[in-house]
């Protein structure tokens, strides 16, 4: 508990509520040009500790980005230096009071999960834009969510009193915990009436119908673990807006009603993959005929057929598919390369040929300035403009039948 004289007396135990208080100034701390820490007397700012974010507002004329605990003493950390021995301090109400949400509907939802699925919580994180809560259960069905986002909801809808107060050892004794107190001396309880008994510093509702709408946003195992994120309040209304905006959106491009976009979107999926698998045997068939065709068209060379292509576009995968076709005909290298914005060579042979394909194209890709590599029946490389895939392939073909000349000479 903050102790007046010895500490910052942290006025947001007393009245979560009180949106302005003026403060003492106890101490300056200079933190980096323009940025100043000021230590009060008296504080409505609640630092960030447990999970919750810290408040936001202002100190006379300078603005509070960042408050911290330090021993005891709430340092308000702002932009400007405030004048003067007392200042007027006000926070920003609308940050507060979605923290008070979010925070009391962490309490109503581990306990909803601790009853529905003996699921306890391990850690809370309350960010700017989500909050999560970490379970120790690793496997949470759709189903479970729900009747624990229904058990939630329930102590929402029945406006129970939420009471936060400091406890003496013999009054905690008596208490059943929903988790251990992380302090020993000064221990704070938030009571969700009939419902949660929990040790926390935050700040909350003073009734469980001001936390609103609890809506769960998705669970993802993590380890032995599970992550769950939910929305409270406000929170949860811009997220239920934006959903039935996209859903209606999706259900104008569709033609079909909200209702029936899962249907629609099931039917599209089904013809995708339905397209997806003529796309397939469409390119299959073009790349057999392409490679009848480059086989008819193939030149003799000294130690077999010899097949140059250069291709428009940069697909590199189409390439190496073609190149694998070709090769798997006897007696035959393939000399492939594609002439986009950058040049891709493929270089492959048949199994029965002795030619180094790697030492080949690294050899081509040297001379214009590229690289390359690969094993000795299958290389590829590039890395040079397309312009010159052409003349790189004439030079690769000229390397190729000048070794022919000279292993039959």
């Amino acid at each position: 508990m903050a102790r007046k004289g010895t500490s910052t007396n942290r006025l947001f135990y007393e009245n979560q509520y009180q949106r302005e208080f003026t403060g003492r100034v106890l101490e300056l701390r200079e933190a980096r040009p323009g940025i100043v820490g000021v230590v009060l007397d008296r504080t409505c700012f609640y630092p960030t500790s447990g999970g919750q974010p810290c408040d936001r507002g202002w100190l006379s004329d300078a603005e509070v980005l960042e408050v911290t605990d330090d021993d005891g003493f709430v340092v308000h950390w702002v932009r400007g230096k405030p004048k003067g021995t007392e200042v007027v301090g006000k926070i920003d109400w609308a940050r507060r009071f979605d923290h008070m949400q979010q925070h009391s509907g962490q309490h109503i939802l581990s306990q909803a999960f601790l009853q529905v699925l003996c699921a306890e919580t391990v850690s809370f994180h309350l960010g700017e834009t989500i909050v999560t809560i970490d379970l120790n259960l690793p496997n949470i069905v759709r189903e479970q969510l729900e009747a624990v986002e229904d058990l939630a909801n329930q102590i929402v809808f029945d406006d129970r009193m939420i009471a936060a107060r400091f406890v003496s050892a013999d009054e905690l004794a008596g208490l059943t915990l929903r988790k251990a107190p992380s302090v020993a001396d000064d221990v704070r309880i938030v009571q969700v009436e009939g419902f949660d008994v929990s040790p926390c510093g935050g700040t909350h509702c003073q009734r469980t119908g001001e936390v609103g709408l609890i809506g769960l946003c998705g669970a993802e195992r993590r380890g032995n673990e599970t992550r769950v994120a939910f929305h409270c309040g406000r929170r949860a209304l811009c997220d239920y807006r934006w959903r039935v905006n996209a859903l209606s959106e999706m259900g104008r491009s569709l033609s079909v009603h909200e209702r029936e976009v899962d249907g629609a979107v099931d039917r599209l999926s089904e013809e995708l993959a339905s397209s997806a698998r003529e796309l397939r045997r469409l390119r299959d068939e073009a790349l057999t005929y392409k490679v009848h065709a480059l086989m008819a068209a193939a030149r003799q060379g000294p130690n077999g057929r010899i097949v140059l292509h250069v291709s428009d576009g940069d697909d590199a995968s189409e390439l190496r598919g073609m190149a694998s076709s070709l090769v798997k005909s006897p007696g035959l290298v393939a000399l492939l390369a594609t002439a986009g914005a950058s040049a891709n060579l493929v270089f492959a042979r048949s199994s029965d040929l002795d030619v180094n394909m790697a030492a080949l194209l690294t050899a081509v890709c040297e001379r214009y300035g590229g690289r390359g590599g690969g094993q000795p029946g299958f290389a590829q490389g590039g890395g040079f403009p397309g312009s010159q895939a052409v003349c790189a392939l004439d030079t690769a073909y000229a390397m190729l039948t000048e070794q022919g000349r000279d292993s039959h000479a």
